[in-house]
């Protein structure tokens, strides 16, 4: 019985370890992918998270998942992106989705992807979890 309790144990803390190293350093990003989640922050978007992709995905680096309290919100966060990062960098995404409706906006800018969700919205999708092989992203707290 004992030994069983030790191996969960140092099974557990080996899960932990593992994940710690599954972490990307914020300054290990570009400039554009940093630039948006500034964006995003500065329109005080909620529930931020970036996701590495470059080990489990072939069709971009990174995600950048934020949430809106509501329609306007949501594409408040998705022009700021727009604007700032066309007027900073020259950076325009090659496509974007979801505007008008505004429940989950998504701006392809190539080696990143932004997801701007509503609450609801995000909850149903549920990117994290989908992406949950990814490596996250340390997001300091003055972004």
């Amino acid at each position: 019985m004992m030994e069983e309790l030790q191996e969960k144990t140092l099974h557990r803390e080996s899960v932990s370890i593992e994940s710690a190293q599954n972490v990307t350093a914020f300054s290990a990003l570009d400039e554009e992918v940093r630039l948006a989640l500034h964006c995003a922050s500065d329109k005080k978007a909620f529930d931020l998270v970036a996701l590495d992709l470059r080990e489990v995905a072939t069709f971009t680096e990174f995600f950048i998942i934020a949430s809106g309290a509501n329609q306007r919100q949501v594409q408040a966060i998705a022009d700021e992106i727009d604007e700032r990062l066309k007027k900073q960098l020259g950076a325009r995404p090659v496509r974007t989705e979801g505007y008008a409706a505004a429940e989950w906006i998504l701006m392809d800018y190539g080696d990143f992807i932004v997801h701007i969700f509503d609450k609801n919205a995000r909850e149903f999708y549920d990117l994290e979890r989908l992406w949950r092989d990814a490596r996250k992203v340390e997001i300091p707290a003055d972004v």
